[in-house]
């Protein structure tokens, strides 16, 4: 069976070149062509190529709006899988929208950033109809060290939410530490020592921890995103008459950061926003 790829990003390029090391028979698409068709793909001219000769359509896009514009009008025997993050309301009504054009649908948003994606750790969340998971799942193996039911659509996006308020809270609070510590003259070498000897210490917060205390803030997973899906979470909480304090503040940081000009880097240079 021929997969489909479609979205080269900082997360879909990795993604789909481990695909297509792992042997899947891979076309690809996408909106710009920056020579970065993985290895053993075959890059197609427009989307429809895409989805005309792919039995799996995987999308990896940015926005709702760059999702809708790529489906074509029939997708008869078609599953498209969505892994990008998007609203919830969105994901039900693509899910409607292929199964009218007589398709499957599967929501498969991932944890993860640019390591995880190059080292085909990420963790996947899938939601939708079994007959459509048992045909996707062993193409998620390359991609992801795990991947965890959710039940119906849109409940993997919701639980992408959930955990991205817990990642962002989190890298935001250290960010904060580092900016209290440097503010007042501790060695922040010494600060990221004791934390990564500690209990709190994970695989984010060394990650993150280094590039606070380096200022390299080379994008794993940008301050442009992190701002979308916090944006997300607030707007789903809202609906829900959920009250979410932390992420509220968090939104307006990360906000101030791509306004001085940051977007495009690495979600720890939220310490920006703090500093100006």
């Amino acid at each position: 069976m021929t997969v489909g790829f479609v979205g080269l990003g900082v997360m879909g390029r990795p993604m789909a070149a481990n695909l297509a090391r792992a042997g899947v028979e891979l076309i690809v698409w996408n909106r710009t062509d920056r020579g970065d068709t993985p290895p053993g793909a075959i890059r197609a001219s427009t989307p429809a190529d895409v989805f005309a000769k792919a039995g799996v359509v995987i999308l990896m896009l940015a926005t709702e709006q760059a999702i809708d514009d790529v489906l074509p009008a029939s997708l008869a025997g078609t599953v498209v899988v969505h892994m990008g993050t998007t609203s919830p309301e969105h994901s039900k009504r693509l899910a409607a929208a292929v199964a009218a054009a007589g398709g499957g649908y599967v929501e498969a948003p991932v944890s993860g950033s640019r390591g995880p994606a190059e080292s085909g750790s990420l963790i996947a969340m899938i939601a939708g109809e079994e007959q459509d998971l048992d045909r996707v799942r062993p193409l998620l193996a390359p991609m992801c060290a795990q991947v965890v039911d959710c039940g119906a659509v849109p409940g993997a996006l919701l639980m992408k939410l959930a955990v991205n308020t817990f990642l962002i809270s989190m890298v935001t609070g250290l960010a904060e530490a580092f900016h209290f510590a440097a503010g007042h003259g501790l060695d922040t070498e010494v600060l990221r020592r004791v934390l990564d000897a500690g209990p709190m210490a994970s695989a984010v917060s060394r990650g993150k921890a280094g590039k606070l205390v380096d200022g390299d803030f080379d994008v794993q997973a940008s301050i442009r995103d992190v701002l979308k899906n916090n944006e997300l979470i607030v707007a789903a909480a809202r609906r829900r008459g959920l009250a979410s304090p932390l992420l509220d503040v968090c939104r307006d940081l990360y906000a101030s950061t791509a306004a001085l000009g940051h977007a495009e880097s690495d979600m720890s240079a939220v310490v920006k926003a703090y500093r100006h």
